[in-house]
């Protein structure tokens, strides 16, 4: 089993039907697009990488994205898909733990590929060396390299509680699974619609072109690159109704963006298919402006790295049915179980607990990863007794809705990206005149979390807020760094010495 034999099936069945565009230029069909990724795989073998490697892709969303992804496949390689927002100290620890053997940048996130160190090689993605490889090679495609089902097709790199990156292996079943999935609790797909990519394609948003290349459909990466919901509306206009995955911050700027305009929702419907909306909690009351404003275009999903995309789904009749009894307390949960799935939510033992009980949320089927690389106490922690221990708390309904509570771990979930406070506090706490550090996740309209420090100066020290922005910015990722300083005089701790966690964010 081989992902890149989903591309092969398309570009058998039709040669010419448009495949990926950017803005609403077609770049390629589905035939070009099988070519260029046949060659590119053929390249890398050259190279001498072998089946099984690590390929990075360090980008922009760009419409080579798919390209490279899916060359990587064709010959049986891994991809290790990096935010485009990480520091390249961060990026350089991935290359290094997941021992890549190449990488495909944009020169925007990438400046200095010099920095990217024991690589075999490192290319950008927009130069004419990098289109040589897609364009240049016979008229016969080499044939994909077969793979095992539990092969590792994608290595993803989320954050953990030591501050440290883990790398979650997401073999080919898994994310078949995730494709197939997808029609019966997301979204039917046909050739005709388009998926928009304006989130970030390393993520959840990157995974989704898998049902819709199974469907045959076309696959949109704005010209800006990113997100600007004017953009998508006219897209949407010109090319046909789009869908889409974006982080509850996103669905508001869209929203807003349908206001903006005056639209209603029968107009709005002429841009927007489908909205598929996770990565962070979604308040209730603006799902239901969402709703009131564009319709009933909306879905929610619920999953993690470690079962990517594939959990609960709330679907659009369960959004749009209002007049259910308890549809207030339905649509501020996540849903029900995706069909490969089961759900429990459990006692610290791993017991299922009562409707209404809280406790940890597990995911066990096919969906859910073979491990985290080279790291089998985390997957010991993560994986008991076949069950995926989330690290998120809920409680699930009588009818099996499934409600967050809260995270057993210290997450902030800021714009649908996921900080972990450790990571920034050990920044922190080798900063000049910087003694002790707490980081919280504080409340904010627009982003759903925002980070908060709260720094101890050493004796006789005088710290300034600036000063410590700088420092981080040099050190991690412009979207994990505190947007507030609180300079205090001590943190509050318990008996015990530990930072009570719990008292700061009430102040914030």
């Amino acid at each position: 089993m081989n992902l890149a034999h989903l591309l092969e099936r398309a570009a058998l069945q039709d040669q010419v039907r448009p495949a990926i565009f950017s803005g609403t230029r077609c770049v390629a069909t589905h035939g070009e697009w099988a070519a260029r990724a046949a060659r590119v795989g053929a390249h890398l073998l050259a190279a001498g990488l072998l089946p099984g490697d690590r390929v990075l892709l360090f980008m922009r969303n760009h419409p080579r994205y798919l390209e490279l992804m899916f060359g990587a496949w064709w010959a049986g390689l891994v991809v290790v898909p990096v935010n485009a927002k990480l520091h390249l100290k961060e990026v350089q620890w991935i290359v290094a733990n997941s021992e890549a053997r190449w990488a495909f940048v944009t020169n925007d996130v990438a400046p200095d590929t010099d920095a990217l160190t024991g690589l075999g090689g490192v290319m950008d993605a927009e130069s004419a060396a990098c289109t040589a490889w897609l364009e240049e090679g016979g008229a016969g495609l080499p044939a994909i390299t077969e793979r095992a089902p539990t092969d590792t097709a994608w290595l993803f790199y989320t954050s953990g509680t030591t501050g440290r990156p883990k790398g979650v292996m997401i073999t080919h079943r898994n994310l078949l699974t995730m494709g197939l999935t997808y029609f019966n609790d997301v979204d039917h797909v046909d050739a005709q619609d388009a998926i928009a990519y304006a989130a970030p394609m390393s993520h959840g948003a990157g995974l989704y072109a898998i049902p819709h290349l199974i469907a045959g459909a076309r696959h949109v990466v704005p010209a800006s690159g990113g997100f600007d919901a004017a953009e998508l509306f006219a897209l949407g206009r010109t090319l046909g109704p789009l869908s889409l995955f974006a982080a509850p911050t996103i669905v508001k700027r869209i929203v807003d963006e349908a206001e903006a305009q005056g639209l209603t929702p029968q107009q709005c419907g002429e841009s927007f298919k489908t909205i598929v909306y996770g990565g962070a909690p979604m308040y209730a009351a603006d799902i239901q402006r969402a709703l009131r404003v564009m319709g009933p275009r909306f879905v929610q999903i619920y999953g993690q790295g470690e079962s990517p995309m594939v959990g609960t789904a709330l679907s659009r009749a369960h959004l749009a049915d209002a007049s259910h009894p308890r549809h207030a307390e339905r649509i501020a949960s996540v849903g029900v179980a995706q069909t490969p799935v089961r759900i429990r939510v459990a006692g610290p033992g791993g017991e299922p607990l009562p409707p209404g009980e809280v406790g940890e949320v597990l995911i066990q089927g096919d969906s859910v990863m073979a491990g985290y690389w080279r790291n089998t106490e985390a997957t010991a922690a993560a994986i008991r007794d076949g069950w995926l221990w989330t690290g998120d708390m809920g409680a699930l309904d009588a009818d099996g809705f499934l409600t967050l509570k809260d995270r057993s771990k210290d997450l902030i979930i800021s714009g649908g990206s996921n900080i972990y406070p450790r990571e920034v506090e050990e920044v922190l706490l080798t900063a000049p005149g910087v003694n002790e550090v707490a980081v919280v996740g504080a409340p904010d309209p627009e982003w759903g979390e925002i980070v908060v420090a709260f720094v101890v100066p050493q004796p006789g020290a005088a710290l300034d807020s600036k000063i410590l922005d700088a420092f981080c910015l040099d050190q991690i990722a412009r979207f994990k760094r505190p947007k507030r300083y609180e300079i205090v005089d001590a943190l509050p701790k318990n008996n015990y010495g530990k930072v009570l966690k719990t008292v700061l964010r009430e102040r914030v």
